[in-house]
């Protein structure tokens, strides 16, 4: 009986952790989504009411012809598409600064405050608190933004069908009934991990550095990496020098900051040549890449794994100093 009560333990520290980390940041993973969505739905209203009210006066939907009733449903279903996506967009990309502003504070914080005395006075281990803030910057955050945005998704989606049938559009309900809400979603949670994986190397970067900077840690996970690229930069242009420069700003700037934001794994899952002449609206661009993704090109790609493991031994490395350093 107390072996199980012992195995249950870390189990339950870990779980109340999580809900620490959620009530003390809720403000970045939860409102500051929500009140962006809600701004971004407020203006599609008021686009919406103003283009009714426009389309009403110059009986837009009665000029409207339909030569070919297929292809007019399936484009309004391509719309609704896009609308739901464009909520999560919307989510993501405030979700990239939260989740990278919070991994570069994690570890800092609670050292500057002196708060970090106060929970190594408690049985928790660094492992598990380190390894909790790790879940909230590369799990729990991307599945609460996905689901926040597909909230602010349908609320556009809704927007929009009522302000076609209030202009006269012919057959507003194809934006719901043709358009694939669960498909689009069925893919963006299949991306999840696929996601964590490629941002391993940008939060493991962004706590190592929390973890072990006294101060200004922004100074040291961003700016002085930015000025070393451009500092080999500069020293490549010289004559007779060659340095792969390329290659440093991928690593550094691209997969070392910006792979915690999502879909920047994309240009190595995007499949095909693009033929511009396809496309007639935004729609059949979202359709032509969610045709043309194969999530085994990243996967099959050394590229996620190194990160992946170049990652992981970052923040092994912040668990350490953690256990190390009490105060910034």
């Amino acid at each position: 009986m107390n072996a199980v009560t012992n195995q249950a333990s870390p189990a339950r520290t870990f779980a109340w952790l999580l809900k620490r980390e959620y009530w003390e940041h809720r403000g970045g993973f939860v409102w500051a989504q929500f009140i962006t969505g809600g701004i971004a739905v407020f203006f599609a209203l008021l686009g919406a009411v103003i283009g009714a009210i426009s389309a009403r006066r110059s009986r837009v939907g009665d000029s409207i012809t339909m030569d070919d009733l297929a292809e007019y449903t399936r484009t309004l279903g391509q719309v609704g598409d896009g609308l739901l996506l464009g909520g999560i967009g919307i989510a993501s990309v405030v979700l990239a600064f939260v989740v990278f502003f919070y991994s570069l504070g994690s570890l800092y914080d609670d050292r500057r405050d002196r708060s970090v005395l106060f929970w190594k006075s408690l049985p928790v281990s660094d492992v598990q608190t380190v390894l909790s803030k790790a879940a909230w910057a590369l799990l729990l955050a991307p599945l609460i933004s996905i689901a926040i945005g597909a909230v602010v998704g349908l609320a556009l989606w809704l927007i929009a069908i009522v302000g076609a049938l209030i202009a006269g559009v012919p057959s507003p309900w194809a934006l719901a009934t043709h358009s694939h809400p669960f498909s689009l979603l069925w893919l963006l949670l299949k991306t999840v991990p696929m996601s964590l994986l490629w941002a391993l190397p940008t939060v493991g970067w962004l706590m190592f550095c929390s973890a072990w900077a006294s101060s200004k840690p922004f100074l040291w996970a961003v700016l002085f990496p930015l000025l070393a690229c451009v500092m080999l930069s500069i020293l490549a242009a010289m004559p007779g020098v060659s340095l792969p420069i390329g290659w440093v700003w991928y690593i550094v700037g691209y997969r070392g900051l910006l792979s915690a934001l999502p879909g920047t794994w994309s240009p190595l899952a995007v499949s095909g040549n693009l033929d511009s002449s396809t496309l007639q609206n935004p729609s059949d661009l979202v359709q032509w890449a969610l045709q043309h993704t194969d999530s085994s090109r990243v996967y099959g790609s050394p590229d996620i794994w190194i990160g992946a493991a170049i990652g992981i031994a970052l923040i092994a490395a912040s668990i350490y100093l953690r256990r190390r350093r009490s105060e910034a």
